[in-house]
């Protein structure tokens, strides 16, 4: 999440005036990036609050529901802190918009929003995402990520404020379709969608020489966990890396490493099977870039920063048709699996390796369309154009006015 509320800022403030509001924990990032405080961004200082909040947070292993119900009860207290520092001028007419980037989740209000609508300010919220359901054939893997509280989740929805928040919110921007249908009915003109990732074309988005010899190159990216399906991949994949049809890296680590490390060298398949452990996202391009797809079968993911990071390098992914993967690829940019029990998407996934280690020629077509299709739309600077366009929409005018991100 902090870096997708960089990221937007970092691309908005090329096409207007904004001053940033952030945690005081973000601070020297930002001064190391090249910005000034106070005139170009203000930090809030919560720790007290929030840092015993994070601590029994990370000593109760809590997941992902968990940690959002947490930022929940914490978040109001922030934006206390910031109308207290920003108030008079918001009711001044200082700046024209208020946009809260941060948090991504629908469930966590803001009490600034009701403020900013009595004082005749457009607020702008979003992108949200979050509350895609679990697939039920994968209730165990839910388990394992410790999310309990996601089988009451829908109870948000009695949080004290939440609907006077939306009432006063200009516009939405939601980061996923689901998102978007999980809101008001009374507020579907003013959601625009926009997925909340995008890539940097400075890392990514540079000239690729696209080919696609034999053996196929495939590469997984995230962390190795139940849900992501690393285990499925290497399942999956077993006989084609046997038989030397197919290679795989594995970038990122986590709870399940020594499973997968186990499963390969009961299989034999050390020679076809690299494990690079956690790497910087800097080196993410070299590694990414060499292979031919991205096989990444996560069954529950909200936005999907990775595939869109892969089409960039010309590297076609191959995922499972199921939340925010399911909506970054089309026919002409990837493949995409059912979701369905496990065995399922095993078959499946194994079945499309198959096609393409007998033709990975087929390739080249999707390589070059995906690739296009997110530099045209899905890079920082493309969101920041559409922010601007919802800026513009929700307007008021005012004279020397600019834009304040929370």
């Amino acid at each position: 999440m902090p870096l997708v509320g960089w990221s937007l800022f970092d691309a908005v403030r090329r096409v207007a005036d904004v001053h940033l509001v952030t945690q005081i924990r973000n601070r020297d990032a930002i001064l190391r990036a090249g910005l000034v405080e106070s005139r170009d961004f203000t930090v809030i200082d919560t720790e007290r609050f929030e840092r015993p909040l994070w601590k029994l947070g990370k000593a109760l292993r809590l997941g992902w529901t968990s940690k959002m119900a947490l930022n929940a009860l914490s978040y109001p207290y922030f934006e206390r802190l910031v109308w207290a520092r920003f108030g008079d001028e918001i009711r001044s007419g200082a700046y024209d918009i208020v946009h809260r980037v941060t948090p991504l989740s629908p469930t966590v209000t803001s009490p600034i929003a009701a403020r900013c609508a009595a004082a005749g300010i457009p607020f702008v919220l979003g992108p949200l995402n979050g509350g895609l359901p679990w697939p039920r054939e994968f209730d165990a893997a839910r388990r394992k990520e410790k999310e309990w509280l996601s089988y009451v989740r829908n109870a948000y929805r009695l949080t004290p404020g939440r609907r006077r928040m939306f009432k006063a919110t200009s516009a939405i921007l939601a980061g996923s379709h689901h998102t978007a249908s999980e809101l008001p009915a009374e507020l579907h003109d003013r959601v625009t969608y926009l997925p909340e990732n995008a890539i940097e074309t400075k890392r990514f988005g540079q000239p690729v020489d696209r080919s696609f010899p034999p053996p196929l190159r495939a590469c997984f990216v995230g962390r190795l966990v139940p849900y992501k399906g690393p285990d499925m991949l290497l399942e999956a994949a077993a006989p084609l890396l046997a038989d030397g049809r197919l290679t795989l890296d594995i970038v990122g680590d986590g709870p399940m490493m020594s499973e997968l490390q186990a499963f390969v060298a009961e299989h034999d398949l050390g020679s076809a099977v690299t494990f690079h452990g956690w790497v910087t996202h800097e080196a993410v391009p070299q590694i990414l870039g060499r292979a031919h797809v991205l096989t990444f079968p996560s069954i529950r993911e909200f936005g999907g920063g990775v595939v869109l990071e892969a089409m960039a390098l010309g590297v076609v992914p191959i995922v499972v048709d199921y939340g925010g993967p399911g909506e970054l690829v089309a026919e002409t940019t990837g493949y995409k699996v059912p979701i369905g029990p496990r065995p399922q998407i095993i078959a499946a996934l194994q079945d499309r390796l198959v096609r393409l280690a007998a033709a990975p020629e087929t390739l080249a077509p999707l390589s070059a369309t995906a690739r296009d299709e997110v530099l045209e739309n899905f890079t920082w600077d493309a969101k920041a154009r559409r922010i601007l366009s919802v800026y513009t929409r929700v307007r008021q005018p005012c004279a020397s006015a600019q834009t304040t991100f929370t």
